[in-house]
C-alpha cells in the first residue's frame, strides 16, 4: 500500500512528532484535535527527557507502598474510592505486573528504547528543511535528592536492575556538602544525592508549540477544534469523521488521542485499555532559579526550570481524564516537597494544572498497526511521552510507509 497522505489524530508531543517524521519521508499531513496543540499532558509536565529514569512505571516497589497508600488522598499514587468495574479492572492487571520478573522484560524493551530517543530529537534539531527552533538543554547536574539514604538505596538499586536489562545509566553518589553545593536552594532535610548524566530537558509547552511550526512550515496542516468521532476504512483509504466540522479522507490514519485513545482504537482490535493516570503540577518563583532539574523520588515529585518559572510536577492519580482539577492534589505536592526547597513562597503558585497521561497496564506504550492497514496507534506512553515522543514517531513513520522497524514488535497494540 502506498502513502501518501495521512491524517494523524492527536497534537501533543507523539501526534506531532509523528506527522513530522511522516513529512520527512515524503507524506502529506494534516493534524486534527479537539482542543488545539499541547492542550493536554504535553502541555504541564516535568519536560524530561531522561532516559535514567525512563522506566516501566509497574514495578515491584508500587506494591511495597502503593497498596498501603493509594487510597489516602495525600498519596502520590491515589485512587479515589470507585466502583467502576473497568478502572478496578485495570488496577488489578496494573498489580500483575509489578512483579520483578515482568518489570526486567520490560525495562530490557525500554532499554532498547532509551538508546534512541535522544537521537530522535537531534532528528529534529538537524533535518535541512524544518527544524525545530525549540533547543533540547543539557541537565548538568541532574539531581536526584533524598532525606535519608535509605530512600536513595531504594533507587540506586532500580538504577542497578535497569543496568543489568541494559539501560545504561551513568551517576554518582553525593554526600550533603557536594549536594547543597551543586543546588543551594534544597532545603535542610536534604541529605544525600545522586547526580545522572548524559539527560536533557526541554520547555514542553514552547517545544510542542515550535514542533507545530516546523509541521506547519513543512506543509502541514493543525485543525484545532476538531473532534473525532469515528474512523472508517473504506477499503480504499480512511475516512476521519469530525463533529461540527468537515470530514478528513486520507491513504491512513494514527490515532495518538492519549487518555482517548480507546474509544476510536477498539474497532480495530486494540483492546488494551488506556487509563487516566492524571498529573498535577504548578510553577513557583523562587528566590534563585535553579539552573537545572532536580527529582525527590521518595516523593514522587518532579522539579524543572523554564526559562521564567520553576515548574513542580508530581502525582498519579488513576481517575477519569475529563474530571476537573482536583485541589487536594495540589496540596499534597506543596506539602510533600515544602521542606525540600526554600526561598519560595508556595502561596504565589500560578499555572495549576491537571493533564492525563495514557498508562497501560504492563507499562509499554502501544506503537504500530492494527487490523486495518490503514489505521495505526501511538499512545500508552504513561509518564514518558516527552521522553519518547519523537521516537514513536520516527518509529511509526517507518511503519506507516511500509518500512516497519524490529523494536515496534515490543509495543504491538494487539498483544
Amino acid at each position: 500500500m502506498t502513502v501518501r497522505r495521512t491524517v494523524v489524530v492527536g497534537a501533543g508531543i507523539v501526534g506531532l512528532s509523528t506527522a513530522w517524521f511522516l513529512q520527512d519521508r515524503g507524506v502529506e499531513v494534516t493534524v486534527l484535535d479537539r482542543k488545539g496543540v499541547a492542550a493536554d499532558a504535553s502541555w504541564g509536565n516535568a519536560g524530561w527527557i531522561a532516559p535514567a529514569l525512563t522506566l516501566p512505571l509497574p514495578e515491584p516497589g508500587v506494591l511495597r507502598y502503593g497498596l498501603r497508600s493509594m487510597f489516602r488522598s495525600s498519596s502520590p499514587v491515589y485512587v479515589p474510592p470507585t466502583a467502576d468495574p473497568k478502572l478496578l479492572a485495570f488496577l488489578a492487571d496494573f498489580a500483575r505486573h509489578c512483579t520483578t520478573r515482568r518489570w526486567t522484560s520490560a525495562m530490557e524493551v525500554f532499554a532498547r528504547a532509551n538508546r534512541l530517543a535522544l537521537d530522535a530529537y537531534d532528528d529534529l534539531a538537524r533535518s535541512p528543511e524544518g527544524a525545530v527552533a525549540e533547543p533540547t538543554r543539557v541537565a548538568d547536574p541532574f539531581l536526584a535528592a533524598f532525606t535519608s539514604n535509605d530512600d536513595r538505596r531504594l533507587l540506586v538499586e532500580e538504577f542497578e536492575h535497569a543496568r543489568a536489562a541494559g539501560n545504561g545509566i551513568d551517576f554518582d553518589l553525593l554526600d550533603t556538602d557536594t549536594l547543597h553545593s551543586l543546588e543551594p536552594l534544597l532545603g535542610d532535610e536534604v541529605r544525600v544525592g545522586i547526580r545522572i548524566r548524559g539527560q536533557r530537558y526541554v520547555d514542553p509547552p514552547r517545544f510542542v508549540e515550535s514542533l507545530a511550526e516546523s509541521v506547519r512550515a513543512r506543509g502541514g496542516e493543525i485543525v484545532a477544534g476538531a473532534e473525532v468521532h469515528d474512523v472508517r476504512d473504506t477499503g480504499r483509504g480512511v475516512e476521519v469523521l469530525v463533529d461540527d466540522g468537515e470530514n478528513h479522507t486520507a491513504d491512513a490514519v494514527v490515532l495518538a488521542t492519549g487518555a482517548w485513545l480507546n474509544a476510536l482504537a477498539r474497532p480495530f482490535g486494540v483492546s488494551t485499555r488506556v487509563q487516566a493516570g492524571r498529573g498535577y503540577s504548578f510553577s513557583v518563583l523562587p528566590e534563585s532559579m535553579p539552573k537545572n532539574p532536580v527529582y525527590f523520588p521518595a516523593q514522587r515529585v518532579a522539579c524543572t526550570p523554564l526559562q521564567d518559572r520553576f515548574r513542580i510536577a508530581g502525582m498519579m492519580e488513576f481517575r477519569a481524564p475529563e474530571t476537573p482539577l482536583d485541589p487536594r492534589r495540589i496540596r499534597a505536592i506543596v506539602d510533600a516537597t515544602r521542606p525540600l526547597l526554600r526561598g519560595i513562597d508556595w502561596d504565589a503558585r500560578r499555572e495549576e494544572w491537571v493533564g492525563s497521561r495514557p498508562c497501560t497496564a504492563d507499562g509499554l506504550p502501544l506503537i504500530g498497526g492494527t487490523r486495518s492497514e490503514r489505521v495505526f496507534v501511538a499512545g500508552g506512553h504513561g509518564m514518558w511521552g516527552v521522553a519518547l515522543g519523537p521516537l514513536t514517531g520516527r518509529l511509526l513513520a517507518g511503519a506507516v510507509t511500509g518500512e516497519p522497524d524490529p523494536l515496534l514488535r515490543s509495543f504491538d497494540p494487539l498483544r
